[in-house]
């Protein structure tokens, strides 16, 4: 089947809420999605979420680069040639790892159509449920704790707790939210490069001295400190898990090779798609390192590829997926539904995307 065609949209999708972290707020997300079309008329389905403080990609770098350098390496691409392609899009533009994971996953969606596959099986899995985390932006500690107690009421068993903004409450939120929600929920802590190195070893110390049962902390300090992470990480014994600090399967060995984190956090637009993924997932696999998928503010229909990715590896041990539950409306039909903290991977083949909403599409060429 031949790739006859590639359509650009920006869309925009609302948030019900604004989502806070250490390093921005987010009100609504902006995306450029990417139709692939092929000769039967089979469309596959990508998109593209900037994020300007962690991978650098802006809406229009994003458009730019998928409406140059990358159009050209697949139309006129036979999809049976997927290797091939997928190399061709890694080395056609530099960085750039938003529009390539958008291209990425469109060309994955469009294989697997044309075999009649859903992705997670393309992949090895068999599984087509999975449990996300739920987020609990950083705010102040009566408003983190009165959120945490309505997810739990709402049926979730983790939550990450965004921290990082002012370490000197941090410790705070973490205890009133522990108090609040009991022993038997999962609490993991996102940092967001947020805390040095000596704050980050003085707090998780802290959290370990009270008890407070915390599961994981991710990103404790800055991305490009592999030393300062090293150093938490064999000052603590918490697991240490690396967010920002991990982009390219490159980052993976470094990172385990210099033994500076305990966990690794995979999400598509910092890898640049599912091809890049999965060496980072096998080279965690390679060091016993267990891995999450999570990713940015995003729409369903990215979220949709990360968790068929998380569905198929079993070294996957963490989903932070909940992204498109923030959303006021999303801007795709079909992929993935959720029931609470359950994801349900659709049986149809690809991603199991069918078509934007109206209502979400800004601009299309």
């Amino acid at each position: 089947m031949k790739i006859v065609d590639m359509t650009l949209v920006r869309c925009t999708s609302p948030l019900s809420q604004p989502f806070k972290t250490a390093l921005r707020t987010v009100h609504a997300v902006d995306s450029i999605v990417v139709k692939l079309i092929g000769d039967t008329g089979l469309i596959g389905w990508g998109e593209a979420a900037p994020t300007l403080v962690i991978t650098g990609d802006s809406l229009g770098g994003i458009y730019s680069a998928l409406n140059e350098p990358l159009r050209h390496v697949v139309v006129g691409r036979e999809i049976e040639e997927l290797e091939a392609i997928l190399v061709d899009v890694e080395r056609a533009v530099v960085g750039n790892t938003s529009a390539k994971a958008a291209i990425d996953m469109a060309l994955y969606d469009l294989f697997c159509q044309r075999y009649q596959l859903p992705l997670f099986r393309l992949l090895g899995g068999t599984r087509s449920e999975i449990e996300t985390d739920v987020t609990i932006s950083v705010d102040k500690v009566e408003q983190m704790t009165r959120t945490a107690t309505q997810r739990v009421a709402s049926g979730f068993t983790t939550l990450k707790i965004k921290v990082g903004k002012d370490w000197k409450n941090d410790l705070a939120r973490i205890r009133s939210i522990r108090e609040a929600v009991g022993p038997d929920i999962a609490i993991r802590v996102d940092a967001n490069q947020g805390w040095t190195p000596k704050q980050a070893v003085h707090i998780i110390e802290q959290m370990e001295k009270q008890a407070l049962g915390v599961e994981l902390v991710e990103q404790p300090v800055a991305r490009h400190d592999i030393d300062g992470l090293a150093f938490v990480t064999h000052n603590v014994a918490t697991p240490i898990m690396a967010d920002e600090s991990l982009f390219s399967a490159r980052d993976a060995v470094t990172l385990l090779q210099r033994r500076a984190v305990d966990l690794l956090n995979i999400k598509l637009m910092k890898c640049g798609g599912i091809r890049q993924a999965l060496h980072i997932v096998g080279i965690a696999e390679a060091y016993d390192i267990a891995c999450m998928v999570g990713s940015m503010m995003e729409s369903k229909l990215s979220v949709t590829a990360a968790a068929h990715l998380a569905a198929a590896k079993h070294n996957i041990a963490f989903t932070d997926l909940d992204a498109p539950l923030w959303l006021a409306r999303d801007l795709a039909v079909g992929g993935i539904t959720y029931d609470g903290k359950r994801i349900t991977l659709p049986p149809a083949p690809g991603l199991g995307i069918t078509a934007l909403r109206d209502d979400a599409i800004v601009t299309s060429d």
